[in-house]
């Protein structure tokens, strides 16, 4: 089984619209900085809970249910993160130094694979597994609000000594 999907966002939107076909099939939607988010694909819905303040972790429950399903554990250096859940283990990683494609993969050969810039993109999958490829835009999202929160942290001083 081949799945292809693509994905759009406003540049500084957080809510990423899933097609596939031309025809919207689902959504991943939260806020810049927030410590939740939430996914449908296919019919199916989660909710991304991230707590913690130094190493940060993201709990996943089905939102039908309100039960925990899975957990991501961030790598250093925003390069790489697990998903872990109760059967299994899969590793997210990107593949390019540009951070423009990344896959998601585990033991047992799912394989799927994300290109893409700040406002779209395609994504290549070996699996309809909703928890698994909402989860791939779920890191990535992460990553790119951490590396914007490190970028402000550390120019602030040098805005405000400007304006000063």
């Amino acid at each position: 089984m081949r799945i292809r999907l693509t994905w759009k966002k406003a540049l500084f939107s957080s809510t990423y619209s899933i097609y596939s076909n031309e025809k919207i099939v689902g959504a991943l939607t939260g806020k810049y900085f927030a410590q939740t988010a939430s996914g449908e694909l296919n019919g199916k819905k989660y909710t991304f809970r991230t707590k913690g303040i130094l190493k940060q972790e993201t709990e996943i429950f089905d939102s039908r249910e309100n039960k925990v399903v899975g957990r991501i554990l961030y790598g250093n250096w925003m390069s790489n993160a697990t998903l872990e859940l109760p059967d299994k283990s899969v590793s997210w990683a990107y593949d390019n130094l540009w951070n423009t494609k990344w896959h998601v993969v585990d033991a047992e050969g799912t394989k799927i694979k994300y290109g893409g810039t700040s406002t779209s993109g395609e994504i290549e999958s070996n699996t309809d597994d909703a928890l698994l490829l909402l989860s791939g835009l779920f890191v990535t999202n992460y990553f790119w609000q951490m590396a914007i929160g490190i970028m402000i942290v550390a120019f602030l001083p040098i805005w405000i000594s400007v304006l000063s």
